[in-house]
């Protein structure tokens, strides 16, 4: 019996994707009359431009408001990081911006609470705030290091669990260990010999976390690999959450196939691949919230008739009646 090859290959690609968010991102842009990159039609020409990557012009007022904040806050101050390439029409942190900052601003985060409700999220109650680019040095001991871990939004309320929430637009994946990447790391895994890690040599405390958290079963310490090697980011995120109490949630595009994937063989993707190494105790605390969910409940609500359409066209992001 031969066997049919390229009917297990049908797995969207992400490829095919990125070409067509470029082109979006590109035409949004050639539509405005902004000023782009000499090599890219889909970035800015400046990152001292980034305002223009902002939908709503008060959107940036509230970013460099905030921005303010940061740089007085006593008793220390601290920067609030703008990202390298929050000029890139792409970018997940102008466009995390761009769709929470009018729900910030018109005091309506009850409305993204009836996207995570539908999500299956459980919301914290009681005057929801969001606050952008959160993160705590001691947490993981990242005391000495330029960027300690840092999550997207928090959601928090005066009662139930906060949220923590980070966001991917056109990522190819959860950022890696830099020491891996740089080659000063062979992956191995050190989960039975912590000192094996330079990160925890160091001081860091990413590995008690694990321990702490109940990480250290199963393919985690049985594998020769490091699972923080590839998916550092991930498993920060999540034991950083663990850790505050609360839930982590990953708010992707339901298009891009990196995070999930639908296919011959089933569901596959980062996400549902990882949150298989979460201890079973915890996956009700990981979970997944699409930008067309979130885009569909805010449309629906009918205090967003101007901004929503513009936010679709702007990132090509389709309902998901017109999706089905």
């Amino acid at each position: 019996m031969q066997t049919n090859h390229k009917s297990k290959c049908q797995y969207s690609r992400f490829r095919d994707y990125r070409v067509r968010k470029n082109d979006i991102a590109a035409e949004y842009f050639k539509q405005k009359g902004l000023v782009v990159s000499d090599r890219y039609s889909y970035i800015l020409s400046s990152r001292n431009n980034w305002r223009q990557n902002m939908i709503r012009a008060d959107v940036g007022d509230l970013i460099e408001k905030i921005q303010d904040e940061c740089r007085h806050a006593k008793p220390t101050s601290k920067p609030f990081p703008l990202h390298k390439y929050i000029h890139h029409g792409l970018s997940s942190q102008a466009m995390l911006f761009n769709l929470l900052g009018p729900l910030v601003i018109s005091g309506r985060l009850d409305v993204l609470a009836h996207a995570l409700e539908r999500a299956g999220i459980p919301v914290p109650s009681n005057h929801l705030t969001a606050e952008f680019e959160v993160e705590d040095r001691n947490v993981f001991g990242e005391h000495k290091q330029a960027q300690p871990t840092s999550i997207d939004v928090v959601i928090s309320g005066a009662a139930g669990a906060p949220l923590f929430i980070e966001s991917k637009f056109v990522e190819q994946s959860f950022g890696g260990c830099s020491l891996f990447e740089a080659g000063d790391c062979e992956g191995g895994n050190p989960a039975s010999a912590c000192e094996r890690c330079y990160l925890h040599a160091i001081g860091r405390t990413y590995w008690q976390k694990m321990e702490k958290h109940g990480f250290l079963t199963g393919a985690v310490i049985s594998s020769p690999i490091c699972v923080l090697a590839p998916y550092y980011q991930f498993f920060r995120e999540v034991l950083f959450a663990l850790e505050k109490g609360g839930h982590f949630v990953l708010l992707c595009d339901a298009d891009n196939p990196v995070f999930l994937r639908q296919g011959p063989d089933g569901t596959r993707g980062f996400f549902p691949f990882l949150k298989g190494f979460v201890p079973l105790q915890h996956q009700n605390r990981v979970h997944m919230l699409t930008l067309q969910t979130v885009c569909d409940v805010i449309e629906k609500s009918g205090i967003a008739n101007e901004w929503m359409p513009k936010f679709r066209a702007k990132y090509g992001i389709q309902s998901l009646e017109a999706k089905s």
